[in-house]
């Protein structure tokens, strides 16, 4: 058996398929059959002259998305996507498919929702998924290029990362445990083992956010580096989003093209990133006819009139320490300040990274801990880290699918995960 991927290499040759009917055309002595397998689509030319009367019938009989074992010969033709197209010498239907509920007419986001498991064979779906794919892929190059060690965070927690308003709670024997929502308090006393390290698994946000930019579960990779401080790992991120869409640039041509992304806006991302501060983005909405003052976080509509001023992701410094997690660092400066950082993509996608440098010193993460009212005892084995071997160390995290929906420029989030886990939607 030959994948449609590997045809060219077999021109002139008898190959054999299995895959799905796409698509048909059919007169009285031949018929255009476009079959998929997962590896891409190419069309087969049936001739009634060529084929059995039984072949024949089942070329006739084949309907969207049915089951499909064909025979032919490979032939070359440039018109051709994939430059081939296979002359069948053999046809046989495996499982025939009636009323495929999804069609070539327009469908409402609803009824593809409620089908998503069939609305992923789409060669849009296809397509964002084989960038998701390649994204994975990458993420995790990067890291074992740099000599970094992967590391499993767990999924069931006792306390939170971030805060207490957005957690899945679950029972654990009687006491209450939580979904992650994030690997990165596990991952910081690994970097104490092994420096360089991160994970990159299933994250969960209880938020009542029915935004094109939000799921209830989604995936984020974390690294974590040992001895990294502020400026170390800016530029750490920035290396980071242009090795990912260099590599979807490089690979998934093909995809990005049936996405009808202009890769102009990807080809624009190289380093350095502009950078701005907090305190300059204030200024730049306060200037654009925003109501924001000093201290206010930025909304969506915000990062997207920041963003714009941009060619390429900017990065944004120095935010008030009051409105970012217990755990980061304070600018030696200014206190009131952390030492964070986001990156923001063009095009209205927001935040693709944020991060900081980690506070080190046991007694001011201690205080941090009181002052944001979390139970010391959920979290006295990370003050550990600091009480044995402290060491200055940052990090930060990357949402998957913010990411994929940017580089393919996909209008909603719901497109970049093969199930998406929405607000009042978990089916299927």
């Amino acid at each position: 058996m030959t994948r449609i991927h590997e045809l060219s290499q077999h021109v002139g040759q008898e190959v054999v398929l299995q895959g799905w009917l796409v698509n048909k055309r059919s007169s009285g002595k031949i018929a255009f059959l476009q079959v998929r397998d997962g590896s891409g689509v190419v069309q087969a030319v049936a001739s009634r002259a060529d084929l059995s009367p039984a072949a024949w019938e089942d070329a006739q009989r084949v309907t969207q998305e049915s089951t499909i074992r064909l025979v032919g010969t490979v032939q070359e033709d440039k018109r051709a996507p994939s430059g081939v197209e296979i002359h069948a010498t053999d046809f046989a239907v495996e499982s025939l498919t009636e009323d495929f509920p999804i069609t070539k007419k327009e469908h409402g986001t609803g009824f593809l929702m409620e089908h998503r498991h069939l609305w992923l064979r789409s060669s849009r779906q296809q397509a964002a998924l084989r960038v998701r794919g390649e994204i994975s892929q990458a993420i995790h190059d990067f890291h074992y290029e740099r000599d970094f060690v992967h590391i499993d965070s767990p999924i069931l927690t006792p306390a939170a990362c971030e805060g207490t308003s957005t957690l899945f709670e679950t029972d654990y024997f009687g006491e209450p445990a939580y979904l992650s929502q994030s690997g990165q308090l596990y991952l910081e006393p690994a970097a104490a083992v092994f420096g360089k390290v991160y994970c990159f698994g299933p994250t969960f946000r209880a938020e009542k956010s029915k935004t094109r930019r939000h799921l209830m579960e989604f995936w984020m990779v974390e690294p974590e580096v040992a001895f990294m401080e502020f400026a170390g790992l800016c530029e750490l991120a920035q290396d980071f989003v242009v090795y990912l869409v260099g590599r979807v640039l490089d690979r998934c041509a093909d995809s990005l093209k049936i996405l009808e992304r202009d890769t102009a806006i990807l080809e624009n991302v190289t380093t350095p990133f502009p950078r701005i501060s907090y305190s300059e983005g204030v200024e730049i909405l306060q200037k654009a006819g925003q109501e924001i003052t000093w201290g206010d976080d930025f909304g969506a509509e915000d990062e997207t009139i920041l963003a714009a001023r941009f060619d390429r992701p900017v990065m944004v410094t120095h935010y008030p320490s009051a409105m970012k997690a217990f755990y980061m660092e304070p600018d030696p400066e200014n206190p009131d300040l952390a030492l964070a950082l986001d990156v923001l993509a063009p095009e209205g996608y927001g935040e693709i990274i944020g991060g900081s440098q980690r506070i080190h010193d046991h007694d001011l993460l201690l205080r941090r801990i009181q002052e944001h009212e979390l139970p010391i005892e959920a979290f006295q084995w990370y003050l550990d880290v600091r009480k044995y071997g402290t060491f200055p160390h940052s990090g930060f995290g990357m949402g998957l699918e913010r990411f994929v929906a940017w580089v393919c420029g996909l209008k909603h989030l719901r497109e970049t995960i093969p199930y998406p886990r929405m607000l009042y939607r978990i089916y299927p």
